[in-house]
């Protein structure tokens, strides 16, 4: 028997197949287009996900019995909004997660309700999050507003074009604003206070749930059996975390993608009362999970290759290697702290701790003696730096992991996880699972059709150590001396970051 996860991320969805065991049958990606029609803005075309989705779903299932398929579970990048017609049309474009045109009604909402904020949605309201873009709308496209009908998240778009439910979970609607994490609801005082019908949102399960069974016509467009079930999912970070094994109380991990994640399972709801991290319900029933986000981890290495790393696309080219492993190759080279070079990891604004869409990316203390590898090396240090601040907090807030399982592209490097090994002066873990959340995802789906008892089973059952990467002792020290000046600079540079030219 198989079991499917489908992960609509935002470069591109990854369809897989697991087995009983957890092993990977096979698995398939496709990309979609990224809009940025303006500065700060980012949207794509949910139609472009469903035929870009069904297509790849298609050729998967062509290499296996479709009978063999059990379950789907579902997953994606988390925040953005699917605005709906009465009919399910697709009204406008999606505003994505790291979008961050809504400032000025997220101002707007924290300014009437910030006292009650926490307590209805136990999180801050933050740009990138589904709320401030359903007033964006009713603020700046009126016609479309008076049009919509309902609002859902990426993946539960998917969902609705397989099954034809209205449905989410838990894990991704704790990423709306509009959410009660305590009681794992909608939060109606959210709702009423931003004058909203309870109507437009779906209904909402537990991660593993069954939520709905795929239909005649997705089933003739993607090649499943008619009937086989959809579970809940879970939004990426939570999907992820099932998918690591970060199923126990403190369990803690790090997620290198395109944008960087400390999260860390709990047991209990607490939250940071300055709001610089977020607590959200975890895909694993009974259980929550507080969480920081910077936006561009990965990414900024990745602007790095694609806007001054010519010379290296070019070599991977002619060796056959990953154009990622000649940057950190290069890198290796260069003492810890890059010779004094800091880079403030913030291009597209910030989220955890500073939730800053004027923020921007900065190289502090170039010198004659610096070469490209110095930046390379600073870019990594100083994402690893930004990590750090929101792994603090989670100490701070009494979370003390003996060592961190991390995750994503960036896991790869073995440089970058003896850097951050040593700034979190931390073992960090790798595992056997590398397919992220879109395994996550998957094993869900095993447990809401019932081949586990539990979520955590089932994590125990797939997820084993693979390596463990110790501090460097001398890393410890420099990056421990360097870490207060990355801070200071922010700090600094706070206010100098709203100049417009």
């Amino acid at each position: 028997m198989y079991f499917m996860g489908i992960d609509l991320g935002t470069s591109g969805v990854k369809v897989l197949l697991i087995d009983e065991r957890g092993d990977v049958i096979t698995k398939g990606e496709g990309e979609y287009t990224l809009y940025t029609p303006n500065p700060g803005w980012t949207e794509q075309d949910p139609l472009e996900w469903w035929s870009t989705t069904r297509d790849v779903i298609k050729k998967v299932v062509a290499q296996v019995n479709s009978d063999e398929i059990k379950g789907i579970g579902l997953t994606g990048q988390m925040h953005g909004s699917v605005f709906l017609d009465e009919a399910g049309n697709v009204i406008r474009p999606c505003i994505l997660w790291n979008d961050q045109r809504t400032y000025r009604e997220v101002e707007s909402i924290m300014e009437m309700f910030g006292d009650k904020v926490l307590e209805w949605i136990s999180n801050p309201v933050l740009t990138g999050f589904t709320l401030p873009k359903i007033i964006w709308l009713k603020n700046n496209e009126p016609e479309n507003f008076k049009r919509l009908k309902k609002v859902l998240l990426p993946k539960d778009f998917i969902r609705f074009k397989l099954t034809g439910e209205y449905a989410t979970e838990v894990s991704d609607a704790s990423g709306t604003a509009l959410f009660d994490v305590k009681n794992r609801a909608w939060s109606i005082d959210m709702i009423k206070a931003m004058e909203l019908s309870p109507d437009l949102f779906p209904k909402c399960y537990e991660s593993p749930e069954i939520t709905g069974y795929v239909n005649k016509k997705a089933a003739e467009e993607t090649g499943l059996k008619e009937g086989t079930p959809v579970v809940g999912g879970g939004g990426d970070q939570a999907a992820q975390a099932v998918g690591m094994g970060i199923v126990h109380p403190y369990d803690t991990s790090v997620t290198l993608g395109t944008s960087g994640v400390v999260f860390s399972a709990i047991d209990k709801v607490f939250v940071d009362p300055k709001l610089r991290t977020h607590t959200f319900c975890h895909a694993v029933p009974g259980m929550w999970h507080i969480m920081g986000v910077m936006l561009s981890a990965g990414g900024s290495l990745r602007w790095y290759r694609d806007t001054f790393g010519e010379m290296e696309i070019s070599i991977s080219r002619l060796l056959g290697e990953d154009p990622y492993d000649i940057l950190c190759q290069e890198a290796e080279n260069i003492k810890p702290g890059a010779e004094g070079l800091i880079f403030l990891p913030y291009l597209t604004g910030e989220r955890c701790p500073y939730p800053d869409p004027f923020a921007r990316g900065v190289f502090f203390g170039i010198g004659l003696n610096h070469k490209r590898s110095h930046f390379v090396r600073s870019i990594i240090e100083g994402i690893s730096f930004g990590l750090n601040d929101s792994f603090n907090i989670l100490r701070e807030l009494g979370v003390k992991p003996e060592s961190v399982k991390v995750s994503g592209g960036g896991a790869r490097s073995q440089l970058w996880r003896k850097i951050l090994a040593s700034i979190f002066d931390l073992p960090v873990v790798t595992i056997n699972v590398t397919e992220g959340a879109a395994f996550g995802s998957a094993l869900l789906s095993a447990v809401g059709t019932g081949h586990f008892r539990s979520v955590t089973e089932a994590a125990e059952s797939m997820v084993d150590v693979t390596g463990i990467t110790e501090p460097e002792k001398d890393w410890v020290e420099t990056y421990r001396e360097l870490y207060p000046l990355y801070k200071k600079l922010y700090s600094d540079l706070k206010e100098d970051f709203r100049f417009k030219t």
